[in-house]
């Protein structure tokens, strides 16, 4: 399912940053990071916590740091000192006159330093921050995902409700197909063979025949994919994979029941297209549990 989190912390005066959560549809857990170099042991445990929280989706995290180069500035007392007297003994030296240039000297190598802050101090720093920050951001994502989810499971409860009644027709028309199927099936075969033939024998092989085109079963089983379907959802956790399994079976059953179905003239052809509408059913639910975890 789609989300997304975004949360910006400042450390201290020197070091910021902003960390962005956000994951598409996927079938699996795919884990993309981005963050600045010299963080890999806080990418390792960024991926743990991801992968302990989150179950599919494409997930993009990223890490952006701003570094404030602003550092206070001082200079090397000793160093101005040792400028300050060779001046003075220079001009004493040979008599000459004038003062050190300050401004001069300022530019002199090794005189002005900057108090630099440890830059592994920083990491750990931001490392700790990070830490702190990933599992309230995951949260927020998956609230985000979550009101993704309720809408969604409305639209398969709506889809199953369409399961539901045209299994429901097909159950209705059975028993009247059946019958058209066997006295069409009675007919040929006494073209074929005759009728001389011992009826009673080519009634029981008709109602072999018959029952093997039977889709009672079928019927039943999905009914009960439906109601599993429903309860699945019901119960939330991890149900993606569970439903895609469901999906698979309520298609297999459909395709059965084409199969058995077809060529049977009359209400014959409302079972077939009913068929044909539960698989366009079922293959938009099965494009939709895409985005459920």
């Amino acid at each position: 399912m789609t989300g997304f989190a975004r949360v910006a912390v400042d450390i201290n005066a020197q070091v910021s940053y902003v960390l962005t959560l956000k994951s598409v549809n996927h079938r699996f857990l795919d884990l993309h990071l981005r963050l600045p170099s010299g963080l890999d042991a806080l990418e390792m445990e960024l991926r743990r916590v991801l992968k302990e929280q989150l179950l599919r989706g494409h997930v993009e995290l990223m890490l952006a740091v701003d570094r404030n180069a602003a550092q206070a500035a001082g200079y090397n007392r000793a160093l101005v000192a040792s400028y300050v007297e060779a001046f003075q003994a220079a001009a004493q030296e040979f008599e000459l006159q004038g003062q050190p240039d300050l401004n001069v000297i300022l530019r002199m190598p090794g005189v002005l330093q900057a108090e630099a802050r440890s830059n592994e101090e920083d990491n750990a720093a931001l490392s700790a921050s990070v830490m702190e920050e990933i599992v309230p951001l995951i949260a927020s994502l998956k609230t985000m995902r979550l009101r993704e989810g309720a809408a969604l499971a409305g639209v398969l409860n709506g889809t199953l409700d369409r399961l539901t009644e045209a299994v429901k027709r097909v159950a209705e028309l059975r028993p009247e197909v059946e019958l058209r199927y066997q006295e069409r099936l009675t007919e040929r075969l006494e073209a074929v063979v005759g009728l001389d033939v011992n009826r009673q024998r080519l009634l029981e092989e008709v109602a072999v025949l018959v029952e093997r085109s039977d889709v009672s079963e079928e019927i039943a089983r999905m009914e009960t994919h439906i109601q599993h379907f429903r309860d699945v959802l019901t119960a939330g956790g991890e149900t993606g994979k569970k439903l895609d399994f469901l999906l698979q079976e309520m298609n297999r059953e459909a395709n059965t029941l084409l199969s058995k179905t077809a060529g049977v003239a009359g209400k014959g052809t409302l079972i077939t297209e009913l068929g044909l509408a539960m698989k366009a059913e079922i293959e938009k639910a099965r494009e939709q549990i895409q985005n459920l975890e």
